[in-house]
């Protein structure tokens, strides 16, 4: 195929560029610059966030294009409307936030791709990836948002499973929040783009939830694997989310990855993913998601990247000292 990643040089479009490349296909990427390119790939320069930033795309013809944007929506409705009638396929990575939240609700549902959205002018994240799914309709041809959760693997730019690799590697006493048999749902950046590409050559359409099945892991098992591959100098003390939360500290930012039972827990990590597998979604092992990220980081001589837009996440160790009772 003739793919075009606006981006493909990060995380998740890194992940689309490398697999398209390895599969022999011919691999278009428009970015900004900011990173060495994959190897093999043809690189457009432009800032879509300036005026007249889109103007590399003015020329050429696709058979799919893959947009993983994840801020405005305007810029992701004017790259759909410079490439439509020149693309046979268009996918927007969106996010699984976009569905509505009720933190008073006294259960939350297993959600499909038919449960409610947020509010259309509902601000920060959530409403982003949602005004950038509604902008992406611009393209008028064949569209499949790609609503994703947790995205880990090599190149991860947020830092959630490389700062718990770090930390690991650190050894000692480790507070690991428990409970260990805590489910988790996420999905490699790896498979999310073998998804895309995979569904763009079937012409597949519409909303689908990209992540893996419930309890595809639990927390027990991401972090003893996560122990074992950086060298098993981790000492796991597995502490009540009681204690964590009595102590301050913020799941999913301080405790990458981790939030307590509850509402929360079951909106983010047991949503309904029948149909992306019945659309051809695998999932691989999450030891071979640990592995793989740990040798990614082992190479990098200036530690992993971190995306400027989002939060720098991991606990201070002396917080983690106290909670210990260190």
């Amino acid at each position: 195929m003739r793919i075009l990643v606006l981006g493909g040089s990060g995380f998740v479009g890194r992940a689309v560029a490398e697999l398209g490349v390895a599969r022999g296909d011919d691999v278009t990427v428009f970015n900004r610059g900011l990173r060495s390119p994959v190897a093999g790939v043809r690189v457009l320069a432009g800032d879509r966030t300036a005026t007249g930033g889109l103007g590399a795309l003015r020329d050429g013809t696709w058979d799919t294009v893959v947009d993983t944007w994840s801020a405005g929506a305007e810029v992701v409705g004017a790259a759909a409307e410079l490439l439509k009638g020149r693309a046979g396929h268009f996918s927007y990575v969106s996010s699984r936030s976009v569905y509505h939240y009720d933190e008073n609700a006294a259960a939350v549902p297993r959600l499909n791709e038919d449960a409610p959205l947020v509010a259309g002018d509902e601000p920060g994240y959530a409403g982003d990836k949602l005004r950038g799914e509604r902008a992406a309709e611009a393209f008028g041809g064949p569209l499949l948002l790609a609503r994703a959760g947790l995205i880990l693997g090599p190149h991860e730019d947020i830092g959630r499973l490389p700062w718990w690799l770090g930390r690991l590697h650190r050894g000692g006493p480790t507070l690991a929040p428990g409970p260990y048999d805590l489910p988790l749902q996420y999905v490699d950046a790896r498979d999310l783009a073998a998804f895309l590409l995979d569904a763009a050559a079937a012409g597949t359409t519409g909303p689908f939830n990209v992540v893996s099945e419930p309890g595809h892991t639990t927390m027990g098992e991401l972090l003893e694997v996560a122990g074992q591959v950086t060298g098993g100098h981790a000492d796991l003390r597995w502490t009540a989310p009681e204690t964590i939360l009595a102590a301050g500290i913020e799941p999913w930012i301080q405790l990458p990855c981790w939030l307590p039972p509850g509402p929360l827990h079951t909106f983010l990590h047991d949503g309904d993913v029948r149909r992306a597998f019945a659309a051809g979604l695998r999932c691989r092992p999450v030891h071979e998601t640990v592995t793989d990220t740990w040798a990614w980081l082992q190479s990098l001589p200036g530690g992993a990247p971190q995306r400027a837009d989002r939060p720098v996440v991991g606990l201070d160790p002396k917080i983690e000292a106290d909670v210990l009772g260190l």
